[in-house]
């Protein structure tokens, strides 16, 4: 079983200028652009771009580059919101939880809570039989108090890329 480790806040490891800044919201709109292409954006030429970059990478600013994909046309047609009450709340049972949790592919987003609910978690899969499937697995995996599915009707907005602070 591979070990899930459960991330702290962290502060960034230095302030980001308005360069930086630029050239995040550009990636995070399309990060398929060339260099050349970034830096004629955010006014720069390339080596200098290129350089930032590769330091917001090392900095981990940037995490990974990816391709975005529509849910609806490769058959996953249901999201789920699924919140989830625990009765154990001690480091070895959310060590098992994050595990089995983090393991499930259906599991988009995961979070731990603060207020009514534990847990939060974003699911998505093809259909309702395939839901009762994964919901079988969460359940079968560790104890739990509750588990609430709540169905989305209709996604109104999904953005991807974060609003980049002015400081």
């Amino acid at each position: 079983m591979t070990e899930v480790a459960i991330p702290a806040a962290t502060e960034p490891n230095r302030r980001l200028d308005a360069i930086d800044r630029k050239i995040l919201g550009v990636l995070q709109q399309d990060a398929s652009l060339s260099v050349a292409e970034i830096g004629d954006r955010v006014g720069l030429s390339s080596t200098p771009c290129w350089k930032r970059i590769q330091r917001l990478e090392a900095d981990g600013v940037i995490l990974r580059r990816v391709a975005l994909v529509d849910q609806n046309k490769i058959g996953l047609g249901i999201t789920v919101f699924v919140s989830v009450e625990s009765a154990d709340h001690s480091e070895a049972w959310l060590r098992k939880f994050a595990e089995a949790v983090s393991a499930m592919p259906e599991v988009m987003e995961f979070y731990r809570m603060a207020g009514d609910v534990d847990y939060m978690l974003r699911v998505v899969t093809a259909d309702m039989q395939s839901y009762d499937v994964f919901y079988k697995k969460l359940i079968g995996a560790v104890p739990l108090k509750n588990v609430t599915s709540r169905f989305a009707m209709e996604k109104i907005k999904s953005v991807t890329a974060l609003p980049v602070p002015a400081n």
